[in-house]
C-alpha cells in the first residue's frame, strides 16, 4: 500500500463539505497534485491484487540463516559418512597430562602403544614404561645398558601377552609384562629397527636400511622372510588387522597383507602368500610416509601420510590399487588413527601446526582442529574401547584426548571408574613416568 497515496485520498475525502476560502483547493489544483505525486484519484485505497513481483536481489537471510550442507543429518560424509554425527561436540582439551621426559624428538620412530588390555607402553630413550590406564600405575619393563642404545620402537600383541621392543643397535626383544622378563632377543638387523608389526605369531620388523624382516617367534631360527622394497629407513609398518585370523570383512578376501612406509617417500603393499615382490608400490608422496593405518569397517581401505614436505593423506583401494581420495592437511603427517565408532579418521600433525585433525569419511570434511602440543606431535596410540587418543610430543607431555566419546547409550565406563565416560584429570591425579 502506498501509505502517502492514502493519506491524500482520506485527506480528500474525509471532509462531507466543500471547503471554502483561500485555502479550498479547486478539482484542477487537485488533479494538477495528483498528477505531480502519481496518484491515481479514483483509485481504491486499500485493493485485492495479486501478489508482487519478487525481489531480484538476494535474500541474504537464505544464505547466512541455512545448515551448511555437511551439518545436515545424512549430509557432507554420505551414506557412509559422518552425517548425523557431524554434529557431536569433539573436545579440545586433553583430560589428562603426564609427564613424559626424555621422548626422543625422531620423527621415524615409533615409541607408543596402547594393548587390548588397557596398558600403554611408551619408551623414553633408554627405558620402556608400562602405565596401567585401570589403575594409573607406572612399572618400568626394562632399561638398556648401553652408553648408545636407545628404545627405536614398540609394539603389542593382539591379545596384549607380549612387547615387542625394537632397539637402536638392530635387536629385537620380545618381553613379558606380567613378569617383566625378557623372553627372547631376536637378532641380525644391521641397523636400529624403527617399526614394528606384529601378525599372530609373525613379528615383523622394518629397518633403517630400508629392509623389512619377518620373525616367526615360535621358532629358534626366526627369521623366515625378508622384504626388500625400500631403499632407506622403514618408518611405517602395519598388517591389515583382520589377516591374523585370516577372517574377512566388507571387500576384503581375508589376505594377509602388510602395507609399509619409507623414508624413500614410497608405500609398498605386500601379500603374504608372495612377499618378494609388493603387490603394489606407490610413489604420490613427497616426503617420508610414517602415517599408514588400514581402515577397521572397510578392510581393502588404507590411508598413508607423508612428512613435511608433502603434508598429504592419500586413501588407496587395495584391492584395485587406486588413489580414491587425498588431502592437503597443510602440515607434516606423523600418524593417522581411524575411529570405530564413527566414520572419521584423526591424523596428527608436526610442522608448522602441530595439531591433531578430525575428518569425516568419505566426505573428508575437517570437523575440528585441536591444538595439541608446542612440538610436533611424533606418536599417538588408540584406546581399545576406540575413544581416547594418546599423543606423545617431544615437550614432554603425554596427553590424553577424548576424540571419539561413544554415543551416549554406549558409553563405555571410564579407565579410572570415578565418573563413567572420562578419565581423572591433572590436578586429581598426577603422575610421572620416570
Amino acid at each position: 500500500m502506498n501509505v502517502s497515496s492514502a493519506q491524500f485520498n482520506l485527506t480528500r475525502r474525509g471532509s462531507t463539505s466543500e471547503p471554502t476560502g483561500l485555502d479550498a483547493p479547486t478539482s484542477a489544483y487537485q488533479e494538477e497534485v495528483a498528477k505531480a505525486c502519481g496518484i491515481t484519484l479514483d483509485k481504491r485505497i486499500l485493493a485485492f491484487k495479486s501478489e508482487p513481483p519478487p525481489n531480484e536481489k538476494e535474500d541474504l537471510r537464505q544464505t547466512y540463516c541455512q545448515t551448511p550442507n555437511h551439518l545436515r543429518p545424512g549430509g557432507g560424509a554420505g551414506a557412509g559418512g559422518a552425517g548425523a554425527h557431524s554434529k557431536r561436540r569433539i573436545l579440545t582439551t586433553p583430560e589428562r597430562i603426564l609427564d613424559a621426559p626424555g621422548l626422543l624428538d625422531d620423527y621415524y620412530l615409533n615409541l607408543l602403544d596402547w594393548s587390548s588390555s588397557n596398558l600403554l607402553a611408551i619408551g623414553l630413550d633408554k627405558t620402556v614404561y608400562i602405565w596401567n590406564a585401570e589403575s594409573g600405575d607406572v612399572t618400568t619393563l626394562c632399561q638398556l645398558e648401553g652408553p648408545d642404545d636407545y628404545i627405536a620402537s614398540l609394539q603389542w600383541t593382539a591379545d596384549s601377552s607380549y612387547l615387542a621392543v625394537g632397539l637402536s643397535d638392530g635387536d629385537v626383544q620380545i618381553w613379558d609384562p606380567d613378569t617383566q622378563q625378557k623372553m627372547r632377543s631376536m637378532v641380525g638387523h644391521q641397523a636400529r629397527v624403527g617399526a614394528l608389526a606384529w601378525d599372530s605369531h609373525i613379528l615383523s620388523s622394518g629397518c633403517r636400511d630400508g629392509s623389512i624382516w619377518h620373525h616367526d617367534v615360535r621358532v629358534a631360527t626366526h627369521k623366515v622372510a625378508e622384504l626388500l622394497g625400500h631403499t632407506s629407513e622403514v618408518c611405517g609398518l602395519a598388517w591389515r588387522a583382520d589377516s591374523a585370523t585370516g577372517t574377512s570383512g566388507s571387500g576384503s578376501s581375508g589376505i594377509p597383507l602388510l602395507a609399509s612406509g619409507g623414508n624413500d617417500n614410497l608405500v609398498n603393499l605386500w601379500d603374504a602368500r608372495s612377499s618378494h615382490v609388493p603387490k603394489f608400490t606407490k610413489a604420490n608422496h613427497t616426503a617420508a610416509v610414517k602415517a599408514v593405518a588400514w581402515c577397521p569397517w572397510q578392510p581393502n581401505l588404507l590411508a598413508t601420510g607423508g612428512g613435511a614436505h608433502d603434508r598429504h593423506i592419500h586413501f588407496w583401494n587395495t584391492t584395485t590399487a587406486a588413489r580414491l581420495h587425498s588431502i592437503d592437511t597443510g602440515s607434516q603427517v606423523t600418524s593417522i588413527r581411524w575411529s570405530l565408532e564413527y566414520r572419521e579418521l584423526v591424523s596428527s600433525h608436526g610442522f608448522p601446526d602441530h595439531q591433531l585433525s578430525v575428518w569425516s569419511y568419505p566426505a573428508l570434511t575437517k570437523m575440528t582442529d585441536i591444538p595439541a602440543h608446542d612440538t610436533r606431535v611424533l606418536h599417538t596410540a588408540l584406546s581399545p574401547d576406540g575413544q581416547t587418543l594418546a599423543t606423545v610430543s617431544s615437550d614432554d607431555n603425554l596427553k590424553f584426548w577424548r576424540v571419539f566419546e561413544a554415543k551416549p547409550k554406549s558409553i563405555k565406563s571410564g579407565t579410572d571408574g570415578d565418573r563413567p565416560g572420562r578419565t581423572n584429570s591433572l590436578e586429581s591425579r598426577a603422575m610421572k613416568l620416570r
